[in-house]
């Protein structure tokens, strides 16, 4: 899966068109917050990607030795994408509840 970066468009004579076509960021600001948007999608992502990931290795477990150090560590990184809303809390408290279920009658 390739990853798209998405470049920010400066305000420049350079870059209008005749039919103005693009939007462009006038302010400073907004041409940070394009940048930091970003940034933070691409890293949010990344981090969901890694937790399903996580989970679906977990699933993929038959006993409850191995199981029981992946449960916490998949809860954690649930938590954390939830702190920082990347899912829903009720989300994160579903796959917990499920998760711990499924450890839980591994033998």
């Amino acid at each position: 899966m390739q990853i798209k970066i998405y470049q920010p468009i400066f305000a420049s004579s350079k870059n209008k068109e005749k039919n103005n076509k693009l939007k462009m960021a006038n302010h400073k600001s907004s041409i940070k917050r394009i940048r930091s948007n970003a940034a933070k999608r691409l890293r949010n992502r990344y981090q969901a990607k890694t937790t399903r990931n996580a989970i679906k290795k977990l699933r993929g477990t038959t006993t409850k030795a191995d199981a029981t150090p992946l449960l916490s560590k998949v809860i954690s990184m649930l938590d954390r994408l939830a702190k920082k809303n990347v899912i829903h809390k009720n989300k994160a408290s579903n796959n917990k509840s499920k998760l711990t279920k499924f450890v839980n009658t591994l033998s």
